[in-house]
């Protein structure tokens, strides 16, 4: 027992010793653990280490070298200081140096070894030979000797040899030098240029060359490349013909926007050329084209492009959807580098051409027959100047199968917008006429740009940052004829300062386009003569209005009037051409297979888009005024109710009682107005379902699909696919298509079924007033207005229930009279013409009623205002029901159905010179002062209203937000 207590007494000392060793570790290692889990760290460039450090690529610091040691050439390792051999190297920085001997102060090419040297020392501590001079600092079987040599190449007639560029071989002189001299000199009076040497009594042109590169202003200097370059090669191709050196020749033009003036610069050497060789064949038979030469120009001679471009079709026909024809633009491109070395055949897929990044199928896509293109990135200086470090040069081609079945290719015009002529920019002209074609073309320049060395970072960087491929349909083709495509091509020339932190924005576009001015042509003749049928409608409308205000005179009013009408029909004019263009160009783009029309371009849209901006402005103007006419008319609730019997009354002040006819409610009044001022805003669509469901089949559905410019009639499209640009016409055609549809489809629903099975609250409405005897007098114009006879066939409207259910109940069983006007008719709705004697009764009363003209002889002068409304009111509903009741010989009515052409019109032929007329309106078109009414106009204006913002924003979700804000507010 004893043992088991000290046991557990030395296990718990052990715990307690335990805990605490490992309490105090915690504390130790904790504040390291804190420390080491900050990472930052300073950041370093291998350019800011010093000379005796490297840069350690894996800590991405600066370290420094070891003894006798410096940084090497790229900064990521040492060498040797001058003087000192190498002992131990392992491929990374760690090196071991050691000095030489006194007598062998020299250090061999590779650094291991020390060596006498002949005549000094370079640098570098290596050996130094003269000029023509080879080192030797072994023997032929790789023995070191002890003292380097300096042998001489033997530049005689037998070898013609001379040192090579790194100085350790001697190799064959280069030909000019002995085709010049016969030896391996370059010696007066002949000429040293770019390493060539050429005789000084050759015909070559005698006047100074310019190796000024052309640019923006502020952008020309002095290129290093063509100081070195330009002479030799222009010599060499113009001499010896040499095809490489012409290639060269060529690319220095090009790198010069293929421009020239009075100097003589690259391109007019190229051009002196081109016109003394013309004794050279052609190459295949294209005048252009000389033998030895490059295709650069297609002429100078004015008025060349456009029939270049225009004349003569393509031998091929393109198709949309059908397999055995061609549906993509096959691009092959033969390239050349800047030294003008031929680099192989390629095609254009694969973004060859499109400097902006992005995947194979979306690049490719820019090639594929009807598709509109549009591409534009932003990107850093310093990744252009990675990536394109020497320019590689194009010349396009459009490879095709002819008629009889042999592979063939076109040559592809260029239209450089840089070229100069005599310092005039040609190309950026808007005739044709005057435009310079070229051939040859370039992405990026970082070569001609440099100054003084070509190993220095460029000046000035030339890129093409707008690059637009343009095909052009050829006029009432039916088989997919194009003229030969057009590269349109703009440079920039960008100064170099900063390249990781400057950018450039870059675009590449293909675009379909064909000749419009037909379907110009076509769509001002309908608009001309749809026009001139507004104008006739206007007048007849205008013509109508007149009559029902009974005013004869044209007055200002007059012409005001029909302007409004005429903004009515001009914009129904300018819906309907918009709509049949638009639906138009849907239907035969997006159908066709053999191509015979294509989509106009964004500025060619420019027309359309005023007609829409003028249809709806005009539908707009149209629909303000249908508002004020709504809120401006007469209206006035006849009650037909007759007191029942009379009551006692107490009079006021004179303590006394007397007898008083009961009054009649006001509530069926009251209630049948609270119900005109609901059924006001009815409508036969609703507009919240138009608006959600429009929105559905566009962005869910995916209908938009169908208005993006390329040619397929998909609407559902692949994330990982290219999407076109959308067409301003084709997302009209949809949008109003679709729109209409919706909208004519609940009209129909609504009518055809909601109001035949479930409600119809303009019937309801003519129902409530004969239940609640009162029937409507309603003046759309002085003259013109609507009567519902709402006068109750059984008496009485304010009774009890019982009563009411009774009188129905008769009325179902065809136990009383018919609620038409007319007895024994139920004729109850009509349009009124009255007679300007009786709108004149009628007017005298309401200006009572409106205290116009102060109080009227038939009230009292000193009762208040609203006692006055009261009796005015009591006067009016006398009088119009008198007036119903036939009571005012004078001022009495005929009843009798409009003629077809008056219903056709809309106009009233015969006028109510003494009897007012009343016309049988079995249609309700009283409600014509109602949205119910109104709903063509409704439908049309927010159908336009929807297209204006979306063409506007390009966005049907911000389209249909605010249109249903405005349905709100409306």
């Amino acid at each position: 027992m004893e043992t088991l207590g000290g046991a557990r007494a030395a296990m718990a000392a052990w715990s307690v010793l335990t805990a605490k060793a490992l309490t105090a570790f915690l504390m130790l290692v904790l504040p390291r653990v804190s420390q080491a889990l900050t990472f930052s760290l300073p950041f370093q460039q291998p350019e800011t280490c010093s000379h005796n450090q490297y840069f350690d690529i894996s800590a991405l610091s600066c370290v420094s070298c070891g003894a006798n040691q410096k940084q090497d050439a790229r900064g990521t390792s040492c060498v040797c200081l001058p003087g000192f051999q190498m002992i131990s190297n392992n491929g990374g920085p760690a090196i071991i140096c050691k000095k030489c001997p006194e007598n062998m102060n020299g250090v061999t090419e590779d650094g291991w070894n020390c060596i006498s040297c002949p005549s000094g020392l370079t640098a570098e501590g290596k050996c130094h030979c003269p000029a023509g001079h080879i080192l030797v600092e072994r023997d032929v079987n790789g023995s070191l000797l002890s003292q380097a040599t300096c042998e001489l190449c033997d530049g005689n007639e037998n070898s013609f040899t001379t040192a090579s560029a790194l100085g350790n071989t001697c190799v064959r002189c280069e030909p000019t030098f002995i085709n010049a001299s016969r030896s391996c000199e370059c010696s007066e009076p002949n000429i040293l240029t770019g390493g060539l040497c050429f005789s000084s009594s050759g015909s070559f042109p005698p006047r100074v060359i310019s190796a000024a590169r052309q640019g923006e202003p502020g952008m020309s200097f002095i290129s290093e490349w063509f100081a070195k370059y330009l002479q030799s090669a222009a010599a060499a191709c113009w001499v010896y013909a040499n095809l490489t050196s012409c290639q060269a020749l060529g690319n220095m033009c090009v790198m010069n926007m293929n421009s020239y003036d009075s100097a003589l610069d690259a391109c007019r050497l190229f051009q002196f050329i081109f016109e003394n060789t013309a004794g050279l064949s052609t190459v295949h038979s294209i005048s252009f084209w000389r033998q030895n030469l490059p295709w650069l120009f297609y002429g100078d001679q004015s008025g060349l492009a456009p029939q270049i471009l225009n004349s003569r079709p393509l031998p091929t026909n393109f198709s949309f959807k059908r397999q055995s024809q061609n549906t993509e633009l096959k691009f092959v491109a033969a390239s050349y580098d800047i030294r003008g070395n031929f680099l192989k055949w390629q095609t254009l897929e694969g973004g060859v051409l499109q400097l902006c990044p992005d995947t194979e199928a979306r690049l490719n896509a820019a090639y594929s027959f009807g598709t509109t293109y549009q591409q534009n990135c932003e990107i850093s200086l310093s990744k252009i100047l990675t990536d394109f470090p020497t320019p590689i040069f194009y010349d396009i081609y459009l490879e095709y199968i002819d008629e009889n079945q042999q592979q063939n290719i076109w040559a592809v015009p260029v239209l450089n917008l840089n070229l100069q002529h005599y310092k005039m920019f040609v190309n950026q002209d808007s005739s044709s006429g005057k435009w310079l074609l070229t051939r040859r073309i370039f992405l990026v320049d970082a070569v001609s740009g440099q100054e003084n060395d070509l190993g220095n970072q460029p000046r000035v960087i030339r890129i093409a940052t707008q690059i637009s491929l343009s095909i052009h349909l050829v006029p009432d083709t039916k088989n997919g004829n194009i003229y030969p495509p057009l590269i349109t091509i703009a440079y920039s020339d960008i100064d170099v300062k900063d390249p990781y932190r400057q950018s450039v924005k870059i675009s590449f576009s293909v675009k379909y386009e064909m000749d419009q001015r037909e379907a110009f042509v076509q769509t001002d003749i309908a608009l001309g003569v749809l026009g001139g049928l507004a104008v006739l409608s206007s007048l007849l409308k205008t013509a109508g209005w007149k009559r029902r205000i009974g005013s004869p005179m044209i007055d200002l009013q007059t012409v005001m009037k029909f302007f409004v009408y005429y903004a009515g029909d001009l914009a129904n004019v300018f819906f309907v051409v918009t709509v049949g263009t638009g639906l138009y160009w849907l239907i035969f783009f997006k159908a066709q297979k053999s191509v015979s029309v294509l989509l106009p371009l964004a500025a060619q849209e420019e027309r359309f888009v005023t007609y829409v901006g003028c249809a709806f402005a005009l539908k707009a103007l149209q629909f303000l005024h249908k508002l004020i006419s709504q809120i401006t008319i007469d209206i006035f609730f006849i009650d037909w109710e007759r007191p029942k019997g009379k009551v006692l009354k107490a009079v006021e002040g004179e303590g006394g009682v007397r007898t008083a006819t009961v009054p009649v409610s006001i509530w069926r009044t009251y209630f049948v107005a609270n119900e005109w001022n609901e059924i006001q805003t009815v409508r036969k669509i609703n507009p919240l379902f138009q608006v959600l469901t429009i929105l559905f089949f566009l962005e869910i559905v995916g209908f938009k699909n169908l208005a993006l410019m390329d040619s397929s009639s998909s609407l559902s499209r692949s994330p990982s696919s290219y999407i076109p640009p959308y067409s301003r016409i084709l997302r009209y055609a949809v949008s109003t298509a679709l729109w209409l549809v919706i909208g004519v489809t609940q009209m129909v629903f609504f009518v055809g079924f909601y109001e035949r099975f479930v409600e119809d609250k303009i019937r309801q409405f003519v129902d409530l007033c004969s239940v609640s005897n009162i029937s409507v007098f309603l003046l759309s114009y002085k003259c013109f207005g609507y009567y519902i006879h709402g006068r109750s066939i059984h008496g009485h409207a304010d009774t009890n229930m019982e009563e009411m259910n009774i009188n129905l109940k008769r009325e179902a069983e065809n136990l009383c009279s018919q609620r038409g006007l007319v007895p024994n008719t139920d004729g109850q709705t009509f349009q009124i013409a009255v007679s300007s004697q009786m709108r004149q009764h009628y007017d005298r009363i309401h200006e009572t009623l409106t205290r116009k003209n102060g109080p009227a002889r038939l009230l009292s002068s000193s009762a208040s205002t609203f006692e006055q409304s009261i009796k005015a009111y009591h006067a009016m509903n006398k009088f119009l029901g008198s007036f119903i009741d036939h009571v005012h010989k004078e001022m009495d009515y005929i009843i009798k159905d409009k003629l077809l052409l008056e219903r056709i019109l809309g106009m009233e032929f015969m006028e109510p010179v003494e009897k007012s007329i009343f016309y049988n309106d079995a249609s309700y078109s009283f409600s014509s002062v109602l949205y119910y009414g109104s709903e063509a106009t409704l439908l049309i204006f927010e159908l336009l209203f929807f297209c204006v913002v979306d063409l506007a924003c390009q966005n049907f979700i911000v389209a249909a937000f605010l249109t249903y804000l405005q349905q709100e507010l409306f």
